[in-house]
């Protein structure tokens, strides 16, 4: 008497390759029915049937196995439904993720030659109101946010006046290494009392080249990288934080298209006086 379905027979029946059944096995995902002591010779029932059919579902939706075992091990359907409900999710986030790298990638190769125009300008310190951390590279636009809510915030509280645009520093660790400095300040007169993560800061002078970034930041490493090609290219390229000033930002709009940016690269100005 047969002790059930072959390897063979078995992937014939759910289209799932002998090679695709073995790591089922090892990994404790789809185990045989029956192990031949003598021969090794795996066999399948076709009660398993169903349930590899929906194995390999969830894995064709890249499904972890951890996840698909407990997708499996659910008596209750709600159990299974809210698993399964939950990997969707995450699906649809990676879509629209993909979605936006694709519109990112097509807005690069239609970009025109050229470039921003950019300027030199020279800055002077300027008294402001910071936090200062040091942070990860991958947090950069979530701390950049909170810290420019909380500065706005304190500014309003305490009635302090604003002297110029909201701006940030960003260390060359940051992108080299992804782990560096960041600083995030307005420019304010003097009269801040010091709370929480707030506390005065003095914008330091610098020479830059300075170019205007529209919309959103997910983007913005184009114009730092005309930037950077700008400096290299004409030899007055220095070490220094990279620098943005928020001519609009989210706490004037919520529409990230009305957004601008000027990016400033620290250069050696020979011309300056």
């Amino acid at each position: 008497m047969r002790a059930g379905l072959t390897v063979g027979e078995f992937s014939r029946v759910t289209h799932l390759s002998a090679k695709t059944l073995r790591h089922y096995h090892d990994v404790g995902l789809l185990e045989p029915a029956d192990v031949d002591p003598a021969t090794g010779y795996r066999y399948y029932s076709l009660d398993q049937v169903p349930p590899a059919q929906v194995i390999r579902r969830l894995r064709g939706l890249d499904m972890p196995v951890a996840d698909v075992k407990a997708v499996l091990a659910a008596e209750a359907v709600a159990d299974r439904n809210k698993l399964i409900s939950a990997h969707l999710d995450r699906l649809e986030t990676k879509l629209v993720e993909a979605r936006a790298a694709v519109d990112d990638l097509r807005d690069l190769l239609r970009r025109a030659p050229g470039g921003p125009v950019i300027e030199h300008r020279s800055v002077p310190a300027q008294p402001a109101i910071g936090i200062r951390a040091v942070i990860d590279r991958a947090d950069v636009l979530s701390w950049w946010q909170g810290a420019l809510g909380e500065l706005n915030g304190v500014i309003g509280a305490q009635h302090l006046r604003r002297t110029g645009p909201s701006g940030g520093l960003f260390d060359s660790d940051l992108y080299e290494h992804e782990r560096g400095e960041a600083v995030v300040f307005v420019p304010v007169e003097a009269g801040l009392r010091p709370v929480g993560r707030v506390t005065a800061f003095v914008v330091p002078p610098a020479e830059l080249a300075i170019a205007v970034h529209p919309g959103p930041l997910n983007d913005i490493d184009l114009t730092y990288g005309d930037l950077g090609t700008y400096a290299a290219r004409h030899e007055i390229g220095v070490e220094g934080p990279l620098r943005e000033y928020y001519l609009r930002d989210p706490i004037e709009t919520s529409a990230e298209a009305e957004w601008r940016t000027e990016v400033g690269w620290p250069i050696f100005r020979s011309d300056a006086t």
